[in-house]
């Protein structure tokens, strides 16, 4: 009969260092800078009548026109969301009391674009609309990037490193890690309209419609990472 001998559990880390099992605290860090993925506008269409329902039936047709040519843009339109809506009356003093003078309407609209090959174009089609402002475009990566994922492999990696160069410079080398605290991964927010993106413009669009493209540079993103890592280390030699 044949028995398979077992193999122990490894130790566990003792939960203080002793001269036995010393401890090296290190920091890891990373940082990437990559092209972005996504680019987010703001459209805030408004409207203006002597009555409520002037001023709501514009502020409806020109919301529509916006809405049109955003799905007009198929695929390359990531998401659209109507972030809020509003119908004020500016109120003027006539005789001892208050009268409306004019309603005023907003609606806001933002849209996340996945193709910047047509952002240019699209910027300026929306800012051709009636009575409508374009805000943006705002540069980021897209919460799922796998580039958030990398910079925090590489920040695990400085930090073993880092802390295998302390050991060595001891004579010794690293025996089990302890604890790995994730202090965050984080990207820089650029929020600048500043040239992004416009390489190309589609058939029937800006171009052929008279209204310039405008010539847009996407913002590079820079993403980092860091992480707290501690080890024990086999006894070193003084």
């Amino acid at each position: 009969m044949t028995h398979s001998a077992s193999v122990p559990p490894p130790a566990a880390a003792p939960l203080v260092a002793t001269p036995d099992a010393p401890r090296v605290s290190v920091r890891g860090s990373a940082r990437l800078e990559v092209d972005p993925e996504i680019a987010r506008i703001g459209v805030v269409v408004t409207a203006r009548g002597a009555d409520r329902a002037a001023a709501l039936t514009d502020l409806t047709r020109r919301n529509g026109a916006a809405l049109g040519l955003l799905s007009s843009y198929g695929e390359a339109i990531e998401s659209t969301a109507t972030g809020s809506f509003s119908i004020t009356p500016e109120l003027t003093r006539r005789g001892r009391g208050e009268h409306v003078r004019t309603y005023h309407g907003h609606v806001h609209i933002q849209a996340t674009v996945g193709d910047f090959t047509m952002l240019g174009e699209l910027t300026t089609r929306l800012a051709d609309l009636e009575l409508t402002r374009v805000d943006g475009p705002w540069w980021a990566l897209r919460p799922s990037s796998p580039v958030h994922r990398e910079a925090r492999r590489q920040a695990v990696r400085e930090a073993v490193t880092r802390a295998r160069e302390y050991a060595a410079a001891l004579g010794s080398d690293l025996a089990a890690l302890v604890e790995l605290a994730d202090i965050g991964v984080d990207s820089e927010p650029h929020a600048i309209y500043a040239g992004a993106a416009a390489r190309g413009a589609a058939p029937g669009g800006a171009a052929e419609s008279g209204v310039p493209s405008l010539d847009l540079e996407p913002r590079r993103q820079t993403v980092h990472a860091h992480i707290n890592a501690r080890f024990t280390i086999t006894p070193p030699v003084l």
